[in-house]
């Protein structure tokens, strides 16, 4: 039989659980908080400028290149791009950006089809994420590709969109993934609304640019920046979910969302310790709940059969 002394000590021991999880609560949140709040580039949800490391070191200081000044991005979260700006697509026909909106969040890539090293390392990491993602381009999401120099032409960017939906080899893509090329002035537009700073230099006849991919929502608003030129799949796959705002995604995809968060200074998701811990104490309860019913239901079994 059971008897109430086994309840309690079991009742005793989730609660200690419990308690220890509320004391580390306690001790820990306030530190990363603090440390957070400490740290060197305060981040605000409006904006955040990000430069690549061009620093180089002459003698005791640190001096950037002329050539590099001004280059970098700045992050617009939230902030909408115009969509009624025209370009030109891959077969030439005049587009408008906001054809690729609407109903799907759509991952922004700003490259230029003739760069000899960066872009096309961005566009391969790219590649690389996607192949690893369970949603597929043109079904889940779109990805749009779009060049910042104004002397790209459709032919070009046709032969890009040829070679990267062979590499990508999901025929879904073919509608989902566009490659555009436009005016000086639409360029201007589009590049200055995401923050996205570059500079020609005449004497290369090539761009100095930052690399980046951006996520943006349905409606054609800033959502996320991913810096460099290797995207983590898995938290690629949060913020085309959190773009969405849940039109894509499962159950586990909105409770990782609840213990990770974006972090605008990285552009990476990080662990929300306290969202962890309250989840670890829900679940105790649960477990405290569900054990005490247990015992209580079976002593009341074992009381019947011996009155039977």
């Amino acid at each position: 039989m059971i008897s109430c002394s086994d309840i309690f000590d079991s009742v005793s021991s989730l609660a200690v659980i419990l308690a220890l999880e509320v004391m580390a609560a306690i001790m820990f949140v306030p530190l990363i908080a603090r440390a957070q709040t400490n740290s060197s580039a305060p981040v605000t949800r409006g904006e955040c400028k990000m430069e690549p490391d061009w620093n180089v070191a002459v003698g005791s200081s640190k001096v950037m290149p002329s050539v590099l000044r001004g280059v970098g991005i700045d992050q617009r979260l939230e902030h909408q791009i115009p969509l009624n700006l025209m370009f030109r697509d891959a077969s030439g026909q005049r587009v408008r950006l906001g054809n690729y909106f609407g109903s799907k969040p759509v991952i922004l890539s700003l490259v230029y089809f003739n760069c000899p090293m960066l872009c096309t390392l961005e566009e391969h990491g790219l590649l690389q994420a996607l192949k690893l993602l369970k949603f597929t381009v043109g079904k889940q999401f779109n990805v749009v590709t779009v060049s910042f120099d104004p002397h790209d032409t459709p032919q070009i960017a046709a032969k890009k969109k040829s070679l990267y939906l062979r590499l990508y080899g999901r025929p879904a893509a073919a509608r989902g993934w566009h490659f555009l090329t436009g005016s000086e002035a639409s360029i201007a537009a589009l590049t200055q609304a995401v923050g996205f700073h570059y500079k020609y230099l005449p004497q290369t006849r090539m761009f100095a640019h930052a690399v980046a991919i951006m996520v943006l929502t349905p409606g054609g608003k800033l959502a996320q920046y991913f810096y460099g030129i290797k995207y983590p799949a898995g938290h690629l796959r949060l913020a085309l979910v959190e773009a969405s705002h849940d039109r894509i995604g499962s159950p586990v995809d909105e409770m990782i969302l609840y213990c990770y968060r974006y972090n605008p200074s990285t552009g990476k998701y990080s662990v929300v310790v306290l969202h962890l811990l309250m989840m670890g104490g829900a679940a105790t309860l649960l477990m405290l709940g569900g054990l005490v019913f247990a015992m209580i239901r079976g002593g009341r079994r074992h009381d019947t059969g011996m009155q039977g």
